[in-house]
């Protein structure tokens, strides 16, 4: 059983959902990911999203994109994402860790090199924003036969019409985007989204978690009782951008996961 299938499982058994942290590889600094990263895990998050800088991330919002703009700076391309990787492997022996990253670097490097440096670094999965379903299937042959999950992605315009095929390009989960639009921190949720993740709950098979917009307790709250999974990045990117150390970092992601941590798990969300 892979970790996250095994996360899933777990979750499953407390009768919650679980947290999923978006961290920008190599932001503020390089040295900096894996002590925000080993915070995280002990400020309860439960899977680790470790976005890879790229020049042109089509669905990241101005947070991200300067994110990816400062670990870009520093030279982190795809094989300082492994190296990162690689370290956050060695303390965290059972959270997930999901790659984020757009088509072009792993186009680049090769589908079969990149899974097979992927699961190397100790990655479960990989999650391609601009990878349609349809296209899809060169990097899910090469990735299965590596052992690494490629998520798919739904957004609120693809229910129900993609649903199945979006699932059938899925392995293990699958990444429901919960609005229209790009990454970034909102004050408010989009009204039509309880019904989404309801009618998701009822047709999909797979896990899935949500993501796009959701910055604090409040609206991890109320998105944890219809979902496996509730993802926040774009405000915990923001929360760790003016650390100076090592140190620096971890307090202040620590400082910021656990009360949503603590909003997650107070909500019944897991399936039942």
């Amino acid at each position: 059983m892979t970790r996250i299938t095994e996360t899933f499982a777990r979750l499953k058994a407390e009768h919650r959902a679980g947290l999923v942290a978006y961290v920008m590889a190599g932001h503020p600094f390089p040295e900096a990911t894996p002590a925000i990263v080993r915070a995280l895990i002990l400020g309860g998050a439960d899977m680790i999203e470790l976005g890879v800088p790229f020049s042109d991330p089509v669905a990241d919002g101005p947070t991200i994109q300067a994110a990816g703009q400062v670990a870009l700076g520093q030279g982190v391309l795809l094989p300082e994402v492994f190296s990162i990787a690689k370290s956050i492997r060695s303390f965290a022996a059972q959270a997930p860790v999901l790659a984020m990253t757009y088509v072009n670097p792993i186009f680049s490097m090769g589908y079969e090199d990149f899974s097979r440096a992927a699961v190397e670094a100790g990655l479960d999965g990989v999650i391609v924003p601009d990878l349609p379903a349809e296209e899809s299937g060169d990097l899910l042959a090469a990735a299965d036969a590596a052992g690494l999950s490629v998520v798919g992605l739904l957004a609120p315009t693809s229910i129900p019409d993609r649903l199945q095929k979006v699932c059938a390009a899925s392995r293990e989960m699958v990444y429901y985007v919960s609005r229209l639009g790009v990454t970034g921190a909102r004050a408010s949720l989009d009204d039509e989204l309880v019904s989404n993740l309801s009618y998701l709950r009822a047709h999909l098979p797979l896990p899935f978690v949500v993501g796009f917009g959701i910055s604090t307790p409040e609206q991890a709250a109320r998105v944890a009782p219809h979902a496996d999974g509730v993802v926040v990045g774009s405000a915990l990117v923001d929360a760790v951008k003016d650390a100076r150390t090592p140190l620096d970092a971890a307090e202040l992601a620590l400082q910021f996961i656990s009360p949503l941590a603590d909003a997650v798990r107070q909500s019944q969300g897991a399936r039942p």
